[in-house]
Formats: C-alpha cells, structure tokens, sequence
C-alpha cells in the first residue's frame, strides 16, 4: 500500500492491481503532474520500490503454487489414491504372499490399512472436483450517466468531489456514486436510475426522504461504514430508488456527522476489504475538506 500524507490519496496496491493501477492524483498534490499526467504506473512502481526500507512481506510458495495450478491441485488426490492401490496390488504380488487377507498377517492388516487411506484421497479428490468456486461476473447496471454537483460549494472542493469519483470508478467496481451531507446532495455522478417523470434524465436524490430510512440511521448511529455485499438480499434496496435496479452491492460510507457517501457496485462482493478500508480513508480526507468548507462559510455570514 502506498500512503502519502498531507492531503493525498491513499492507494491500495492489491485493489488496484485487480483494476486500473494508476488512480489519478489528489488535485491538492502537484496539480501540474495532475494536469500534464506525468506519472505512469512505472514511475509510480519504482518510486515505490526504492522508496520503501521496512521489512518485505513473506511470500508462501505453496499457496502461489495451488492457485496458479487449481485444475492440478484438484486431481492430485486421484492421482495420489490411484498410485497407492496400484503400489499395494504389486506389493501384494511381488511379496509372495498369499492374495487372501489373512489377519494373524501383519503384512495383511498394513495393506488394509493403505487400502482405506488410498480411497480416502480418491473420494476427497472427486469431492475437490465436485466442488468449484463460483465465478461472479460483473453487471452492466442499467440506467442513465448522470453529473449532477452542488453549485454552493467552491471549485476546489468540487474538484475535490471529482477526483474522488474518477480514483473510485478507477480503482474499484464502483459505477454509481452519490454524497449527501447536511440535507443537500453534494454529487450524483456515474449510472443512476431512469427518472419516471423524464425518460432521458436521472432520478433526483430526495436527500430529506433519505436521511428519514433506516440506512442512513444505521450509519449515523454507528458512525461506521456498512457494506452491502449482496444488495438485492436487504429489505432497505427500496431506499436507494436512485440508484439503478440492477445495482450488485454498495458501500454506506459516514462522512461527518449528517453526511453520507453511497457508492454502488457492479458486482456482488466487488469491493474487497482492501477497498473498504481505502474508501475510509479516501472519505475521511473529503470530510476534513467539507469541514473547511463549512467553517469558511459560516465565518463568512
């Protein structure tokens, strides 16, 4: 993971290796980089490399091993279990002893006990073979591109507001993004869900019916981000209208004390842990902003 202080984007190395690797640049950092963009991933990957003096992560072979070689892994109780019966059926032969078990034998009881353990590794490798992991494929959500932004807030919080958009439609399945915060929808960008009214335009957050649902209580109360793995398994999809129907999973996202982030995924399960604790921090670095942005106003009036 790559942390820079001051201001500046936190990126999780693991996430976005999954995605698009290079998030765009903070625009409170260098924002000439972020205007010419200069910095490509290997830049990025050799300032990291060099940068970097503490202990290197262990790296477990056998692990690399099995999930670059799963069809393998699968049949090698097969293979061991079917190698075994036929070494005991040529031990048997070749010994001289008589094919019937007799059990006054020690040679006899030692080949029953190969025998199970033998067909012990043949059952567990057609359970291995019987049982995959399913593959989630991502969903195209269905609706309108929306860019709706506050007009009460200064550019550089709106430049702000965007570039978090462009680092989480970058990084992460994020296709649906929406920040409310002190009743007013600060930003509605990505794909929302089709207005009733306006075929061709996007459903307008009801910031005042929201912040009334049990989703936004749960959050506020708890002052912790919740995570939708599966959104289509929870009674409270019916408070998120603005988002598209198809909308796979979503992240509850506490931003202050009255806001809110939702952030809408294309695939059940999409966000990783990694991206949980990255968009944290990612919001905590907006919530100082807007807090300035608040302060600024109110010693202004």
């Amino acid at each position: 993971m790559v942390v820079v202080s001051s201001g500046t984007a936190f990126i999780p190395s693991s996430s976005a290796s999954k995605h698009n690797p290079t998030p765009p640049p903070s625009p409170s950092f260098t924002p000439a980089l972020s205007k010419n963009r200069l910095f490509h991933r290997e830049s990025l990957l050799f300032f990291t490399v060099r940068s970097y003096r503490g202990p290197k992560p262990s790296r477990d072979f056998v692990a690399d091993w099995v999930s670059g070689n799963d069809g393998a892994a699968r049949n090698l109780p097969i293979f061991v279990g079917g190698l075994s019966l036929l070494a005991i059926v040529l031990n048997r032969s070749i010994s001289g002893i008589a094919p019937v078990a007799d059990a006054s034998s020690s040679q006899s009881r030692a080949d029953i006990l190969a025998i199970a353990l033998s067909v012990t590794n043949l059952l567990a490798g057609l359970v291995w073979l019987s049982i995959r992991p399913k593959y989630i494929s991502p969903v195209a959500p269905q609706g309108v591109e929306c860019r709706r932004i506050y007009s009460g807030i200064p550019d550089y919080a709106t430049a702000e507001l965007l570039w978090v958009w462009e680092c989480l439609s970058v990084v992460t399945c994020c296709k649906s993004l929406v920040i409310v915060h002190g009743r007013k929808c600060l930003l509605q960008v990505g794909i929302a869900a089709k207005s009733s009214s306006k075929d061709d335009d996007a459903m307008i957050v009801d910031c005042h019916q929201l912040t009334k649902g049990s989703l936004y209580q749960d959050v506020q109360s708890s002052g912790k981000q919740i995570y939708l793995a599966n959104l289509s398994l929870y009674p409270g999809r019916s408070e998120l209208p603005f988002l598209p129907s198809d909308t796979q999973s979503v992240i509850l996202q506490p931003l202050g004390s009255t806001g809110l982030a939702i952030l809408g995924g294309d695939s059940i399960r999409g966000f990783s842990s990694v991206d949980q604790a990255w968009i944290t921090l990612v919001f905590e670095k907006l919530d100082a902003t807007i807090s300035k942005v608040e302060s600024a106003s109110t010693s202004a009036s």
